[in-house]
């Protein structure tokens, strides 16, 4: 086996071992831009700048990412979220 194969082979390994989910906040009809970027600040540890712009493109396009990371780091902000009156999952 060749250095370069040894190389290609470990790149792959770490790769499957990062998997990341993501938190994506869906548009309503309920709920004000001042508390949708407040809990976002909160929740998500968004600048206001950042919670803007997701409470922006959550009630133009229907939905907007607003987190990612590994499943057990996002479960309680996706809670936060929830208890706030947001709608959101995890995908």
């Amino acid at each position: 086996m060749s250095t370069k194969e040894k190389i290609q082979e470990q790149h792959e390994v770490d790769t499957l071992e990062q998997k990341n989910n993501e938190i994506v906040l869906y548009n309503d009809d309920v709920n004000t831009f001042d508390h949708v970027i407040d809990t976002l600040i909160y929740a998500c540890d968004h600048t206001p700048e950042q919670a803007e712009q997701c409470s922006i493109l959550v009630h133009y396009k229907g939905k907007c990412t607003v987190k990612t990371g590994v499943y057990e780091e996002l479960e309680p902000r996706c809670t936060m979220l929830l208890e706030a009156g947001l709608s959101a999952e995890i995908v």
